[in-house]
């Protein structure tokens, strides 16, 4: 475990580089921010390894929430000193946010609309874009605003898992052998069916995105294990660990809590691009029906995370 820390310090310094490199970012500039991306790459990191969160939690729920509150602001604190743009204005609503979030658990009792509210706090917050204009950049290029977006990711599901103390969600980054093999029977499952629907909706029809195999399965292995760790995580630990988990228990049947979960996760994506894109938000009810499935069978987000990033990552290479 301590060997992955400075492993992780060398690929994340040497991917910040890389991308400076090609979008014209001023070394000295990259090298100024550098700190603050790895302090974040760290608590993102910590997050999925389940026994640096359950030290984490031998804290009381007060002392685990003032640990989160003070983890949601030192990134910010990093880069806008180093940039030399830091707020007070923005370092106090960073910390509202983070406090409400945070203690939301300690607060209110663990019940059914303290969860609903919870989520749609989060949510609200999220899709309102709220947080990344408080991390001003020098220059488009650099975009500190993702540093306010995988905060408040973080910071959410830590409370979840932290605070809340939520069970049988089997977070993490690295799935077990039992859970690829899942994931990809199920994607294998849904192949043949998104792809009749697809025909059906004249939705896309399939050709290579990218020239030469090689390129291909270089940027499919990248795509790959950027949706797996970031989008998917996020979207199966929202609709699988969460949504579909919580309407099982409260309508008493595994099936109506999959098939509203799929349904739920279908609906969001009728904003792609350009509203209504229902036929996308189809195709995406129907893989979230797999995605449940392959929860429901391993018991884990890491068995639909599979499917989920193989899935998009299919998308992005063939059809998008």
């Amino acid at each position: 475990m301590l060997l992955a820390f400075p492993l992780l310090w060398a690929a994340g310094a040497v991917a910040a580089l890389l991308y400076a490199q090609d979008r014209g970012i001023p070394w000295a500039t990259a090298l100024a921010v550098l700190p603050a991306f790895l302090l974040e790459l760290t608590l993102y990191f910590t997050m999925g390894v389940e026994r640096l969160r359950l030290r984490l939690e031998k804290l009381p729920p007060a002392g685990v929430a003032m640990t989160l509150v003070i983890a949601a602001v030192a990134p910010y604190a990093l880069a806008s000193l180093a940039m030399r743009n830091f707020s007070w204005h923005s370092l106090g609503v960073i910390a509202a946010l983070a406090v409400v979030a945070a203690f939301w658990y300690v607060v209110f009792p663990h019940q059914t609309a303290v969860d609903v509210l919870f989520l749609i706090f989060i949510a609200a917050v999220w899709l309102s874009r709220a947080i990344p204009p408080l991390y001003v950049s020098p220059l488009a290029a650099l975009p500190l605003g993702a540093l306010g977006q995988l905060m408040w990711f973080r910071t959410g599901i830590f409370a979840i898992l932290s605070v809340r103390r939520m069970k049988n969600v089997g977070f993490g980054f690295w799935p077990a052998a039992r859970e690829w093999k899942i994931g990809a029977l199920y994607f294998a499952g849904l192949l043949p069916v998104a792809a009749a629907v697809g025909w059906a909706l004249h939705f896309a029809s399939p050709h290579l995105r990218y020239a030469g195999w090689e390129r291909t399965t270089l940027i499919g292995l990248a795509t790959f294990f950027g949706i797996l760790w970031v989008l998917a995580l996020g979207e199966e630990f929202f609709f699988r660990g969460l949504l579909q988990q919580w309407i099982t228990a409260w309508l008493r049947s595994e099936w109506a809590g999959l098939l509203l979960a799929a349904l739920l996760f279908g609906s969001v994506h009728l904003w792609y691009r350009a509203f209504p894109n229902w036929r996308f938000a189809v195709l995406a009810a129907i893989a979230g029906v797999f995605y449940g499935m392959a929860y429901r069978q391993a018991r884990s987000i890491r068995a639909s995370m599979v499917t989920h990033a193989l899935t998009v990552t299919a998308w992005r290479l063939f059809f998008s």
